[in-house]
Formats: structure tokens, sequence, C-alpha cells
């Protein structure tokens, strides 16, 4: 099992009139979290996009236990349970500035070669980087 974490501080913009993250903003903070959770492997969403490879999410699922205010630095837990294969699945656990669990959520993306536009197994560089985790 594959964990990183990521922290990300709420501006203005994200909130709505009374202060409240606004609900939508979520599916960015994932990601963040998840293009950082690859960085920390010494992987980058651009190069898997310069060896052809995209990773669209087919679902996004969210379950808001309690606001994220603004100005709050929140810290996001982001987790890959299983080991990939053409699918990728991260789960997410955000915390609030008193390490108060407010947001669980995860989703589920797909490898595609992009000069086929099908779905294809997770490339080995990424693979490489993974396996020692699920071992």
């Amino acid at each position: 099992m594959f964990e990183q974490t990521t922290q990300v501080r709420v501006r203005y913009a994200e909130t709505d009139q009374m202060g409240y993250v606004y609900y939508g903003n979520y599916a960015a903070y994932y990601e963040v979290a998840r293009v950082e959770s690859l960085r920390s492997l010494g992987l980058s969403y651009k190069e898997l996009e310069d060896q052809g490879i995209m990773m669209p999410v087919l679902e996004n699922k969210s379950k808001y236990l309690a606001p994220a205010k603004y100005d709050e630095l929140l810290t996001i837990k982001t987790t890959i349970k299983k080991k990939p294969a053409v699918r990728i699945q991260f789960d997410y656990e955000i915390y609030n500035e008193s390490d108060k669990l407010i947001h669980i959520g995860e989703t589920l993306l797909v490898f595609v070669d992009m000069k086929t536009g099908r779905p294809c197994i997770m490339p080995e560089v990424m693979a490489n980087l993974l396996n020692p985790f699920f071992e």
C-alpha cells in the first residue's frame, strides 16, 4: 500500500458566502494530492503524457463530514490500496488544522494510450516505482 500526504491552504476564491470550501473544489484538491503523490515517487503526470499515457478520471466520490474553512491548512492523505493494472484508484482523507477528519473520497482513473485512445496497462516506469509498495 502506498501513502503520501500533501498540504493545501484554502484560498478565499475556493469558499462560498459562509466561508466554507465550495463542494466542487474537493475534486481540485484530489488532483493536487494525486499529482504530488506521483511526484513524491519521482514521476510527474507530464512525464507520463510525454510517454504517450494519459489518466482520465472514470469515477469521483466524495463524502463531506465537516466543512473546510477559509485560510485553513488542510492535510490530504492519499492512498493507493490496490496494485494498479489498467485502472488506478486513489483514496483520500482530508484533515483540518485540528487534525479532525473532515472529508473522505476516492477517484478511479484509467491508463490510456494517447495514440490509440484505448485503455492500456500501467506504464513500466510507474510500475517499477509502485511495485515495492505491493510486495
